[in-house]
């Protein structure tokens, strides 16, 4: 659309001398892309991106659509018919597009579909929807596209881990592998892509976004210490290395997503001929690495190929990877969205702070440390958090997400450097995210804060569709925070309260905080690395899939006390703890 028609002089000159246009970034502003998307979805039935939205001068909509032709198609109207419709309506009968937009209005502030469903049910609810969904041939839910959606994972390890249903764990890792062994993962260079078209997970939307990847780090690590499988470790350092690679900054942030597009075709960039990696590799490495990752003289995509491993064994060419990322890097490669957002590297500090404690490598989490250091000096003005960086700017009062998930990678850097600094600033912002966006009146926090842009409605986010949203991530912030201070176990309350009356499949993280709720626990190891056995009860703490425990190493205090000079562990689980443990044995045996 943007070549077709923005681009299009015709149009434009239509557009600029009818309308204001205004060209929304719908990860700087998710504000307004939440509200006009809810339109979008009443009016259509659906909704997606580009995402075209017609309003009065008071940003009341009155008529909304995704993509459309330039010219009218297949039975689908122009951009030029529309634009033009919409002007003889203004100009002739103005009052049916005011009209319609009252309408619009006042079913924006009606509240959604409520299930009525108790939210003790809404684990099992859940996983039987998943059973439904699963598909059991490719992994992932439903059919095309699919997308990796990492909640998903979450939701099912812990559903594992609390309920004991072997099925749960066996969708996790049949959708995991899958996922790995697709064309969405570029076995060249590492990384996800957005989604998948086709069910099989081979052909990507090869748009890369921060998101994903640091969502799935996650997802993979969490699975390897539930399984010890290695390749979901490898998978997740493979991510890592991308990450360092093309998405961090100099300044010790990350960029948001890399293009699908370059010199304007889509994939480009990612896509092999077979006689080419012959030639890269010599003819007998080339044909076992085309023979072991799909790649044929009449290709997977467009004659061409996406190197995967759908229906082969699992190989590895590290070697001869590197000497076709080395190739490959001498193409035009895609534009690189390279804008800073508070969000997005909460997420990827959970990451790295997550990872960087189970595999022990602190390199990790010394990236975690740099990063929140850099939203700290760089994305703080006057003590209220910002939402973008860019080009040595930052700008835009964070939005719930922002807060919601800078604490959450906070609280992971916490649990990995013991440095209680990480969770002060968590403490902080989790106050500043109650005056700024909670909802006195019925609860739940608001998208964007009371000191911000108002809009035409305020909207609260609690739907967790690519990513979680920051109610759902709220409420597990402040579970694990309710074990540092009781006093937050009721605003996780609040929330889970206020949206479990939603569709399960709408708040599947909110559904993983509900099984957390009734799981929550705290487990603390008191002495220091000189001490007798606390090399070994740290490391088997941070080896063991804990989804439910909040980790805290201390050096000894008045209430965690060491006993006979020994590390000593304390667990602890509805405000009571077991006795102090010395034996490294029995803690294993009771973790």
């Amino acid at each position: 659309m943007e070549r077709e028609s923005f681009e299009d002089a015709e149009v434009a000159n239509l557009l600029n001398d009818k309308f204001i246009s205004i060209k929304v970034d719908k990860e700087e502003r998710p504000d307004i892309d939440n509200i006009y998307m809810n339109v979008c979805q009443m009016m259509t039935g659906g909704g997606g991106w580009p995402l075209s939205l017609f309003m009065t001068h008071k940003q009341k909509p009155f008529y909304s659509g995704t993509y459309f032709p330039k010219y009218s198609r297949y039975g689908m109207r122009g951009f030029i018919e529309i634009l033009n419709f919409i002007i003889h309506l203004w100009e002739n009968d103005r009052e049916k597009l005011l009209s319609s937009s009252e309408k619009i209005m006042k079913a924006l502030e009606q509240d959604g579909h409520k299930t009525g469903l108790d939210e003790d049910k809404l684990p099992q609810k859940l996983y039987a929807i998943h059973q439904e969904n699963f598909d059991r041939i490719y992994g992932g839910f439903e059919g095309a596209p699919k997308f990796p959606s990492p909640h998903n994972i979450y939701f099912l390890l812990r559903y594992y881990q609390a309920y004991g249903d072997s099925g749960a764990l066996a969708m996790a890792e049949k959708t995991l592998t899958s996922m790995y062994k697709g064309g969405i993962y570029d076995h060249i260079g590492y990384g996800f892509c957005r989604y998948s078209t086709d069910e099989k997970w081979l052909v990507p939307h090869f748009e890369k976004m921060l998101y994903d990847n640091a969502l799935l780090a996650i997802a993979y690590t969490e699975a390897y210490l539930l399984t010890k499988n290695p390749l979901y470790e490898k998978c997740a350092r493979e991510i890592f290395i991308f990450i360092e690679r093309e998405m961090t900054t100099s300044e010790g942030g990350f960029y948001t997503a890399i293009d699908a597009d370059s010199e304007g075709i889509e994939g480009k960039y990612y896509l092999w001929e077979s006689s080419e990696i012959n030639k890269i590799l010599d003819d007998n490495d080339g044909a076992d690495f085309c023979e072991a990752y799909g790649i044929t003289p009449e290709g997977n995509f467009e004659g061409k190929n996406i190197p995967n491993l759908i229906d082969k064994e699992i190989s590895d060419f590290p070697l001869f990877k590197k000497k076709l990322l080395g190739y490959r890097e001498k193409r035009t490669p895609p534009l690189k969205d390279d804008k800073t957002l508070t969000s997005l590297n909460g997420m990827m500090i959970a990451a790295y702070a997550f990872a960087g404690r189970v595999f022990d490598d602190t390199s990790y989490i010394n990236t975690a440390k740099k990063a929140v250091l850099f939203i700290n000096n760089k994305l703080m003005k006057e003590g209220r958090l910002l939402a973008r960086y860019r080009d040595g700017s930052a700008g835009i009062p964070a939005y719930a997400d922002d807060y919601a998930y800078f604490i959450w990678g906070l609280i992971e850097t916490y649990q990995a450097t013991s440095d209680e600094q990480y969770l002060k600033t968590a403490v902080e912002l989790t106050e500043q995210m109650e005056k700024l966006f909670w909802d006195i009146e019925k609860g739940g926090f608001y998208l964007y804060g009371n000191d911000a842009e108002k809009l035409i409605t305020r909207p609260k986010d609690f739907y967790d569709g690519a990513v979680p949203s920051a109610n759902s991530v709220a409420a597990h912030n402040y579970l694990k925070l309710s074990l540092h201070d009781n006093v937050y176990l009721q605003k996780a309350d609040d929330i889970i309260k206020c949206f479990s009356q939603n569709h399960p499949a709408q708040i599947t993280h909110l559904v993983s905080a509900v099984i957390l709720r009734k799981n929550l626990s705290k487990i603390v190891i008191s002495g220091n690395e000189s001490i007798d056995g606390f090399p070994e009860m740290k490391k088997c703490v941070n080896r063991t899939y804990l989804p439910f425990s909040l980790i805290i190493f201390i050096n000894g205090n008045e209430e965690y006390k060491t006993v006979e000079n020994r590390a000593t562990a304390y667990i602890c689980k509805n405000n009571s703890c077991l006795p102090p443990i010395i034996n490294f044995e029995k803690l294993k045996s009771i973790l």
